[in-house]
């Protein structure tokens, strides 16, 4: 079993570690004895936590920095107990170690009662979905073993942990250094019944495997074999939940592709019939379709998770830099990967006190904040109330992760009504025999959609026909198509007027699936493309398949460009706009 120790700095986490070892005889021979040495030989008092601080500035500090990692056992099952540091500078490292745990023992000093961190700690300990957790009342033996004490900070911190929604298991008075209540019970505390430390870590139940909730596994990636003769394509991931057998239909969130389990593979194993959750696997499938990393597989007759750009989310965050709306950050889901930014701060309330302020347009270093959060394009998810594995996230700012969180409610976009439209398209699909990377390979190309936009007075639309012009010389397999082309005959029946313009937008995005799907190269011309513009194709379109490039000087929407191309002569536009495909990989450079 897996047990956080948490707790505010100096209330005496690694020495409560250092009894249970030495008590339960789990250290290695003569390493008590060692440490005993060093202690005479520095001239230092002996203390039990430096069985854990073994990094040197951490005994100059007196302070756990890392999660220090213990295994020890006790009659009944092996631990695996992980030390968090307790001071607020190290919050992360906190946050770190009790993301795998499945109970907590939280460390209040009896003299100093109950502090900030201690609440803190409390607080995450919740976010992170953690219900197992007894609360060890340290150092009785600096108040005179005084019940009133103990009674006091039971009721105070009981208050507290009840309102973010933990129910502790227990209150247990302890005195660490001397092994009071730890392994053995104390003489002292003869007015407490309760369980000993040992007792308490003992009465936690191991965590089953979420078999029993709907079937999820994130796609981690596809795998392809040539050699041989072998041509599977296996789909591998870890599941997070549920389970998977032969033969069961598949859905794959946020695009809504299905297919059949054909086998279930696993490395040096004989073939499968079925996995369950915790296990890393491989599956082949009986219709083959094109899905990618950050796809969800699900199981077709079970409940579908949630698909949307726009989450509420309650996270806390580590940065030294306050999070700020405006500003795009990298939110980890999963495997999917996405750019994400504050659309509303909701409240930002104080961990410790539990206090919130409303109205705020940043989540300051340390702040648990529920925001909502626009991603640039749908994920699939569930909510923390459902399964709590796929809400989980974290934020990655400059490359380090920043802050994390869980999903509390996915939120309705814009794009809601055509994504619905798409997953039932997709569902739908009957595919080709021919999958695309043999296009790709007979056609020496990606298939790409190129949208070129810009001012109405931009010569956005000569550029377009500049580029399938050079690409067809090459020998590419390119077509132009003007937004007119759609709006004249696809779109003939509907009304231009600003209302219908998303579905404008979304039968344009159809017509580009069918011809990217055929492996083409599309180029297409249209005026003053929004951002808003750009996501309902996206919910269309594998975003990865998109190219957008703005033609002009004056940038004159919201929209994020790949490309800004300078007004001026189309033929140098046009090499820029060639050299750009080639760097992307949509054609290839002649050696």
């Amino acid at each position: 079993m897996n047990i956080v120790i948490v707790g505010h700095v100096d209330h005496g986490k690694s020495t409560v570690i250092g009894r249970l070892l030495a008590d339960t005889h789990s250290l290695p021979e003569g390493k008590l004895e060692q440490v005993r040495a060093q202690c005479e030989l520095n001239s230092k008092p002996f203390e039990y936590a430096f069985l854990l601080d073994a990094l040197k500035d951490e005994q100059a500090q007196g302070i756990t920095i890392d999660a220090a990692r213990v295994f020890f056992k006790s009659d009944l099952r092996h631990y695996l107990i992980l030390d968090a540091p307790g001071h607020i500078e190290f919050l992360k490292n906190m946050i770190t170690g009790a993301a795998r745990a499945e109970a907590a023992l939280l460390v209040i000093d009896a003299a100093e009662g109950v502090q900030e961190n201690s609440r803190r700690h409390g607080y995450m300990v919740s976010l992170l979905g953690i219900r197992q957790l007894a609360v060890v009342v340290n150092k009785m033996d600096l108040v005179g073993w005084d019940r009133g004490v103990y009674e006091r900070i039971v009721s105070e911190y009981g208050a507290f942990l009840q309102q973010v929604g933990i129910r502790p298991a227990c209150f247990i008075p302890v005195s660490a250094r001397d092994g009071d209540n730890i392994a053995d019970r104390s003489a002292h505390l003869p007015w407490y019944k309760g369980p000993k430390v040992l007792d308490a870590l003992d009465q936690f139940h191991t965590e089953p495997a979420p078999v029993e909730l709907p079937f999820r596994m994130p796609v981690q990636d596809v795998y392809k074999f040539t050699k041989q003769g072998d041509d599977r394509r296996i789909v591998a991931g870890t599941i997070d939940s549920g389970t998977v057998s032969v033969g069961d239909t598949m859905v794959f969130y946020p695009s809504g592709k299905k297919s059949r389990v054909k086998t279930i593979e696993a490395f040096n194993r004989p073939a499968q019939q079925s996995a369950e959750a915790g296990w890393s696997v491989g599956f082949t499938l009986q219709e083959q379709i094109y899905i990618t990393r950050g796809e969800m597989a699900t199981v077709e007759s079970q409940t579908r998770p949630q698909v949307t750009t726009r989450l509420r989310v309650s996270l806390f965050w580590l940065g030294k830099d306050p999070m700020v709306k405006r500003k795009e950050y990298l939110l980890k889901l999963g495997s999917a990967r996405v750019t994400a930014r504050i659309e509303e701060v909701l409240r930002v309330m104080d961990a410790s006190t539990l206090d919130t302020a409303e109205q705020r347009n940043a989540v300051q270093r340390h702040d648990v904040a529920e925001c909502v959060l626009r991603l640039d394009r749908a994920i699939a998810c569930d909510v923390a109330e459902a399964i709590a594995a796929t809400s989980r996230f974290v934020i990655v700012d400059d490359f380090e992760i920043r802050g994390g969180g869980i999903v509390r409610e996915a939120m309705a976009d814009r794009q809601t009504t055509v994504r619905d439209r798409v997953m039932l398209r997709n569902y739908k699909w009957e595919p080709s025999i021919i999958q695309p990377e043999h296009r790709a390979e007979k056609y020496n190309q990606k298939a790409a959609l190129i949208l070129v936009t810009g001012e109405h007075e931009s010569d956005r639309k000569g550029v377009a026909k500049a580029l399938e012009g050079k690409l067809f010389e090459d020998g590419k397999v390119v077509y132009f198509l003007g937004i007119g082309n759609v709006l004249y005959g696809v779109d003939a029946d509907i009304e231009r007027k600003q209302e219908n313009r998303l579905e404008h937008m979304r039968r344009l995005a159809e017509v580009a699936n069918l011809m990217l799907d055929a492996g083409i190269i599309l180029v297409v011309a249209a005026a003053e493309l929004t951002q808003d513009d750009l996501e309902v194709i996206k919910t269309a379109v594998q975003p990865d398949w998109i190219e957008t490039v703005w033609a002009g000087d004056n940038v004159t929407t919201d929209i994020s460009f790949d490309l800004q191309l300078p007004g001026g002569a189309v033929p140098e536009a046009v090499d820029q706009l060639k050299a750009h495909l080639q760097d992307k990989g949509v054609i290839f450079r002649p050696w």
